[in-house]
């Protein structure tokens, strides 16, 4: 693996420079995201400030994919302070932008993956942000299932009710 710096997440274990890390060096408080934050695991560090840090994926989608995390440890967007969801998402243009000036990108895409149940792997909230092209081979998600009769007024009243 030469002079890369390696921190990533698989199968819910954690690695750093390629070596098993124990799942003890990590806890809500201090995640592998944390801890790259504050220097302690490597990392290639695109951006920082106070209170955001964007850094290379190691296991990108695309060549250029940047995870932007927030420093502090929520574990996912609802635990974020409404205050800082703004910024979060400034940051993320941030990158975005520089994938079109610096990589000539023709777009990018911004995903979160928030909670178990939609495959966030590593318990602190973080955007991935990927450098686009048309002929990427990347594509969309499917959308074929269309809504039943009533189903979207059904979904539409429930969450209606729910939000504030």
């Amino acid at each position: 693996m030469g002079n890369q710096c390696y921190t990533f997440v698989v199968h819910e274990k954690y690695y750093a420079s390629g070596k098993l890390i124990s799942n003890s060096f990590f806890t809500m408080e201090s995640t592998v995201f944390s801890k790259i934050a504050n220097h302690e695991v490597p990392a290639h560090i695109i951006w920082e400030d106070d209170s955001f840090i964007a850094f290379l994926d190691v296991l990108p989608i695309a060549p250029g994919h940047v995870i932007v995390a927030p420093r502090q440890p929520f574990a996912s967007l609802e635990d974020m302070p409404d205050g800082s969801l703004g910024n979060f998402f400034v940051v993320a243009q941030k990158i975005g932008k520089a994938f079109l000036t610096a990589l000539g990108a023709e777009g990018y895409s911004l995903f979160l993956d928030n909670k178990n149940g939609a495959n966030q792997r590593v318990p602190h909230v973080h955007f991935h942000v990927l450098p686009r092209a048309a002929d990427d081979g990347l594509g969309r998600w499917p959308q074929n299932n269309a809504y039943a009769d009533g189903e979207a007024e059904e979904y539409t009243r429930k969450l209606r009710g729910v939000i504030s």
